[in-house]
């Protein structure tokens, strides 16, 4: 029996996109187990949450930890473990969003270093360090890490900034492209188009810091607004569905709440459709694989639309947008911390016009993504071949 410990992962967070990455390597352990006869159990080491889990089975143990108040129970998990994956969140192996958070994620890799079992870095967005002891700690990680795979090519290129050498790089792609989804059923012809529109509830606070911590170039409340005008008065006759990705389990829980920043919205704008306060991510892909476009802020929200073959307009904050989709040749993505609003309401319908053209771009971006993903899913299987003693 093969025992993986998943860290900087999470079965409750009221982020969907972490939980979409948390589905998807689950996903993706079961697949090598299964097709290379490995006996398998998963133990993610999650944060103390009243959120029910949303992944689960026979082989995934959900073992709550504070890693910062209480490290030695941290290290006890991980030495009970084979095998150690770290997906950072997905972006935040980083020191932008504050030195607390990149503690953390520190004190994780160090403790697994230090209980000597291979620790695999799984695709995420590596950086910005823009301190020298962020940069010291993160490269002494990365080097004595089992792998090391990014999912996009500004990471690769800020690693090796670094000093990491290429060949030591998996260069994939986010795992999420693996989260499985119900495709939705067939529709009669002739009906209304469906826009999916996801607000983000921290860009519409002004960050974690209520004072446009991501420096964007707009009033984004503003922008959102009139996108969501030009919808709903478009003359293709658009039903517009306001979709959130990070939905707070317990009300007032936190600003980062899509879900309640879209019942605000909807208050002015009554017309609009705010999708449920989705139980799982994947129940939060079914959904969005039903629009005919999508746009919005955040990423794993775009993700589930570019994976379930949804035309889609992502809207940057941080370079992890353009790293992913650009590093599959898809170059639908707006930047909100360069463009004016004006600029990315002309992109995002302009877009909403072309949206046939990028489905066919997507499909080949997708192609491309799970092709680079694969190299992760090799480079891996391997791994817990050789731990398993084959």
């Amino acid at each position: 029996m093969l025992t993986v410990a998943l860290i900087q992962h999470s079965a409750t967070n009221d982020n969907l996109g972490v939980g979409a990455l948390t589905v998807s390597e689950v996903e993706i352990l079961r697949r090598i187990a299964a097709e290379r006869g490995l006996e398998l159990r998963i133990d993610i080491i999650d944060s103390i949450a009243a959120r029910p889990p949303y992944v689960g089975g026979e082989d995934v143990t959900i073992r709550p930890s504070r890693p910062l108040r209480k490290p030695l129970d941290f290290f006890r998990a991980i030495r009970a473990a084979d095998l150690v994956i770290d997906i950072g969140a997905g972006d935040s192996f980083a020191d932008i969003y504050g030195g607390r958070r990149l503690m953390q994620m520190f004190v994780m890799k160090y403790l697994t270093h230090l209980a000597r079992r291979p620790l695999v870095l799984a695709p995420q967005t590596f950086g910005p360090f823009r301190r020298r002891v962020s940069t010291f700690l993160a490269r002494r990680s990365i080097g004595l890490s089992s792998i090391t795979a990014t999912r996009d090519t500004l990471s690769t290129e800020c690693l090796t900034g670094m000093g990491v050498r290429a060949s030591d790089i998996v260069e994939a792609s986010d795992v999420a492209l693996r989260l499985p989804f119900d495709a939705p059923p067939a529709r009669a012809a002739g009906g209304p188009v469906r826009v999916g529109i996801n607000v983000s509830g921290l860009l519409m606070e002004g960050g974690y810091t209520r004072d446009n911590m991501f420096g964007l170039q707009m009033d984004y409340p503003q922008m959102m607004r009139d996108i969501l005008r030009g919808f709903t008065d478009h003359p293709a006759g658009c039903e517009v569905h306001l979709v959130p990705h990070v939905i707070a389990w317990q009300t007032g829980s936190g600003l980062e709440d899509d879900h309640a920043a879209s019942l605000r919205l909807q208050d002015a704008f009554p017309g609009v459709t705010v999708a449920p306060a989705f139980a799982s991510p994947s129940e939060a892909k079914s959904y969005i694989a039903g629009m005919d476009f999508f746009t919005g802020a955040r990423m794993h929200a775009c993700i589930a639309a570019f994976s379930s073959g949804v035309p889609v307009v992502p809207m940057a904050y941080s370079r992890k947008f353009a790293g992913l989709f650009g590093s599959l040749g898809y170059h639908e993505t707006v930047d909100c911390t360069r463009q004016s609003a004006a600029d990315i309401r002309a992109r995002v319908f302009d877009a909403f016009e072309r949206r046939d053209a990028l489905a066919q771009a997507q499909e080949t971006a997708l192609a491309m993504g799970l092709g680079k993903l694969s190299r992760y899913e090799a480079a891996l299987g391997d791994l817990m071949e050789r731990l398993a003693g084959r």
